[in-house]
């Protein structure tokens, strides 16, 4: 019996009227995370309106954003000064700390976006540390059946410099038509293959447009086969250990600190700004910021990563 696991995708509206929809596989009802990685939006071809699409200044604690795209330009900007324009086969990666805010929004010029956008958990021995931000534009990589893109971790005896609190794997595939590509992992991770256009079967079972496919730990190998070409991502790392709490923006291990969180950035966003500010200063000329929304009734509870 295939211990392959396929996750579905499901729509979620953009967090502002001139962002961009996207279909969601992380967290899901039963895979919450793969590795330490704890959510995955894929989103476009959108097209771009005249005005320009833009996800205003919001705030992130104790996890890191990645943004890879396969289409179009994206600006980015955050508290700690860093901008830059992410384009197509290069990685976005802001890792929060303690508190950092952000914004993205499309580039002059760009005509369509079409990508993902994904984060990844921080220890909790790194949730109180400084942010930081990380732009890598990894070498093509020409491989028996495929172009690799290696932006986290290691694959194919492929290495990415971008250093990462946890061991992570992020790569993006692009197979020929009638390829098999097997690829070696390390056993004690589990992995998920993000199909984003064309065919592909994993582990010998199909995996659909815009579907994930996740496998447990235990393999030595993953096999992917494609009949008329596809691009792929994918992802992987050792199981997520420490419950955690995910709400909005914000990762904490307890209800108190999700709720401290969201006190410091209505405040920093008020009227009356303190001067320590947790979330550093809002970047100059960004578009926002967001607003917090109300909490759930009720206590948000530390959740593991849902089994099968």
């Amino acid at each position: 019996m295939s211990d392959l696991q396929i996750v579905a995708p499901r729509e979620v509206p953009p967090g502002h009227p001139s962002g961009v929809a996207a279909s969601r596989t992380l967290p899901s009802r039963h895979r919450r995370h793969v590795g330490a990685w704890c959510l995955l939006d894929h989103y476009g071809p959108h097209e771009v309106p005249a005005g320009g699409l833009e996800v205003p200044v919001h705030p992130h604690t104790s996890l890191a954003t990645v943004s890879w795209l396969f289409s179009g330009e994206l600006e980015h900007g955050d508290s700690t000064g860093s901008r830059a324009l992410v384009r197509p086969g290069e990685l976005g990666l802001t890792t929060s700390g303690r508190g950092v805010s952000q914004f993205e929004r499309s580039a002059p010029g760009a005509e369509t976006l079409h990508g993902v956008r994904l984060w990844f958990v921080l220890p909790e021995h790194l949730s109180d540390t400084e942010p930081g931000f990380v732009h890598h534009v990894p070498e093509p990589m020409y491989v028996p059946g495929g172009i690799a893109y290696v932006f986290l971790g290691r694959l194919l005896d492929i290495e990415s410099p971008v250093l990462t609190p946890t061991p992570l794997l992020g790569a993006e595939l692009l197979l020929d038509a009638d390829a098999e590509i097997v690829l070696d992992v390390p056993t004690g991770h589990e992995h998920a293959v993000l199909l984003d256009a064309g065919d592909v079967t994993l582990a010998g079972d199909p995996v659909g447009p815009g579907e994930v496919g996740y496998l447990p730990p235990g393999r030595e190998q993953l096999r992917l086969t494609s009949a008329g070409g596809c691009r792929v991502l994918v992802l992987g790392g050792e199981p997520l250990a420490e419950p955690i709490v995910m709400w909005w923006g914000f990762v904490g291990r307890s209800h108190e600190e999700i709720v401290l969180a969201r006190e410091a950035w209505l405040a920093e966003t008020g009227p009356e700004p303190p001067a320590e500010r947790r979330f550093g200063p809002v970047p100059a000329g960004a578009p926002g910021p967001m607003p917090a929304p109300s909490l759930p009734g009720g206590r948000l509870r530390p959740r593991r990563p849902a089994c099968r």
